[in-house]
């Protein structure tokens, strides 16, 4: 309800040209997000990983860092779920902690919507999730860090594209994963992540 007030209180888009903030003005900009992984594990002995449903929730921050041209710097936030389904009752859940460092380029895509493509460095911190093995007999579940398990640091490259009306936003993009997630030095395992998120700008 708060949300929805806000968003009836505040000026038109046609006002503010993209919403939250003005291609036009050097501004400041933050952000709520909600949205959906769909995530795997990519590397070696993954042939069986298949795509995991996750949730993102976040906040983000955004500067306008060019006077001359319409380029954004943003920053945030997010809890965000990662991992994957195997073979059986196999699962890996993997949560972290994660900030972008994204470059944003505006332009408008009609009178009413901005298109922002972007991409930049992602820096996780793993904060929880459980694996499930299943042994043949019962199916185990144990913490998915630890000493020849996944590691907690994760650092990726995220890519996408976002269009902002009226101070709603809605974005898609895939974070590729780029440190070896897992504890060992036989083992090669990379988070990759496509996901959706919606969300307002104020």
């Amino acid at each position: 309800m708060t949300v929805v007030a806000v968003l009836f209180a505040t000026p038109s888009f046609a006002q503010y040209n993209s919403g939250g903030f003005s291609l036009d003005e050097s501004t400041v900009y933050y952000g709520a997000r909600i949205g959906m992984n769909l995530s795997t594990i990519t590397g070696n002995e993954t042939s069986d990983m298949k795509m995991k449903a996750g949730l993102t929730l976040g906040g983000v921050i955004g500067l306008r860092i060019s006077d001359d041209t319409p380029i954004f710097m943003e920053s945030g936030l997010y809890y965000t779920q990662y991992g994957a389904n195997g073979d059986g009752k196999n699962e890996v859940n993997l949560n972290y902690f994660e900030i972008p460092v994204l470059i944003k380029y505006g332009f408008m895509a009609t009178d009413d919507i901005a298109l922002l493509p972007y991409i930049g460095p992602t820096f996780g911190l793993g904060v929880g999730g459980r694996m499930k093995i299943d042994t043949g007999n019962d199916v185990e579940s144990e913490s998915s860090f630890g000493s020849d398990k996944f590691n907690r640091a994760n650092v990726g490259i995220k890519i996408g594209c976002g269009a902002e009306w009226n101070k709603l936003y809605l974005e898609v993009g895939y974070h590729f994963g780029v440190t070896n997630i897992y504890d060992s030095d036989k083992i090669t395992r990379h988070n990759g992540n496509l996901f959706a998120n919606f969300g307002v700008n104020f």
